[in-house]
């Protein structure tokens, strides 16, 4: 029921991707303007994501959960009308702008509860030897949804709007399916908040450090990737979402793949995994800085979508197994928001740069990752693995 409900999830995360960078050209924004909107949003739920996550531990994983899936299903809602309005004409210029902004951070801070308290659920119902799989499930599910959403990007021939429109209707009926169908976690709710957890915890400082620049690379070049295709290849708008809609479905498609059999069938260590990622990642940034032709750009996006796909269970598996059972809510939260941070600083930094140069993005994502992978080793040392089962 939790692997079911979290491919819907995933679909109302990706479904913008494809269609914002020509809305916001539709609409008269410029390339900064339209990353901010995503960078704005993301540092709404970087501020939220712990605060749930400790929440769900008091209030339950499943309450937390359904606030967030029927705050998504209504501030989808609220920024598809502003939209709207933009593209009619009605709002015009920094009103429509700012309006978006808002609309879009109201969105982000009730939709940010669904993720953390579904970790955390996930947490609950594995143990220290299968979390890593546990994780990597619900990454898989989450990715199936990444496939799903891009594709409903597609319907942008009827009108860009359209997909947006379908995936506020889907997570309404995420919500009663969830309602309905998924039991309560059987982790017993605490009475009180637990103690806060911070980010420089020394248990999971390393993870923290990756995540962050992990999630900051990957936001620069996804945020970025429908301005590279619409001028790379010179397509409209519609075309554009549609070329970028199916280049995420394979980017999705790989990361369903590492997840599903690369991460389910090896035993492979949560910090391994994320050293073997990095350099994977690397590469496909590479690509994305050298190649103008669509199919090269869609392969790099599928080849960044499997090391990511390695990455993203190794990251939260490891944060997990770092803290004790009674802090998994809080674990979550916080390595939940390293993800928003990333995705806080990676449009802003993109959007600037693609402006000077449509490849910047990329080569700086190539370079932040190598600085990575030589900062590694130390890192690796730094992690401890909490064992108690509790």
């Amino acid at each position: 029921m939790l692997l079911a409900s979290l491919v819907v999830v995933g679909m109302g995360f990706t479904v913008l991707f494809p269609v914002l960078a020509p809305l916001g050209r539709e609409i008269g924004l410029s390339e900064i303007q339209i990353t901010s909107i995503i960078a704005m949003s993301s540092i709404t739920v970087f501020l939220a994501s712990p605060r749930w996550g400790r929440l769900s531990d008091r209030a339950g994983r499943k309450k937390i959960m359904l606030l967030g899936v029927f705050g998504f299903a209504a501030g989808t809602v609220l920024f598809n009308s502003t939209l709207y309005l933009g593209l009619a004409g009605i709002l015009t210029g920094t009103w429509v702008y700012v309006a978006l902004i808002g609309t879009r951070m109201t969105h982000a801070a009730i939709m940010s509860a669904t993720m953390p308290a579904a970790n955390a659920y996930m947490a609950d119902i594995t143990t220290p030897a299968n979390r890593t799989r546990g994780m990597g499930a619900a990454g898989a599910a989450n990715n199936i949804g990444a496939i799903l959403g891009p594709a409903v990007a597609i319907l942008s021939f009827v009108s860009l709007l359209t997909p947006l429109w379908v995936m506020a209707l889907a997570s309404l009926l995420n919500g009663i399916f969830i309602w309905r169908f998924l039991p309560e976690s059987p982790r017993a709710r605490t009475t009180t908040l637990p103690p806060k957890l911070k980010y420089t915890d020394h248990r999971i400082l390393p993870f923290i450090i990756v995540g962050v620049a992990m999630f900051t690379g990957n936001a620069l070049v996804q945020q970025t990737m429908g301005f590279r295709f619409q001028d790379a290849l010179d397509l409209n708008a519609a075309d554009t979402a549609q070329a970028m809609g199916i280049a995420m479905m394979g980017s999705a498609a790989a990361s369903l793949f590492a997840q599903a059999f690369v991460v389910q069938r090896l035993e492979i260590p949560p910090f391994k995994l994320l050293t073997i990622a990095l350099p994977v990642l690397v590469v496909a940034f590479v690509i994305m800085a050298v190649a103008e032709a669509r199919w090269i750009l869609t392969a790099a996006l599928a080849v960044q979508g499997f090391g990511m796909g390695l990455a993203g269970p190794g990251f939260m598996a490891g944060a997990s197994l770092s803290v004790s059972p009674q802090e998994q809510g809080s674990v979550a939260g916080v390595a939940g928001s390293c993800g928003p941070l990333g995705f806080t600083i990676g449009p802003l930094m993109g959007g600037a740069l693609y402006q000077f140069s449509e490849t910047a993005p990329y080569t700086v994502a190539a370079c932040m990752y190598v600085v990575l992978i030589a900062f590694m080793p130390y890192l690796g040392k730094r992690v401890a693995v909490h064992r108690h089962e509790g």
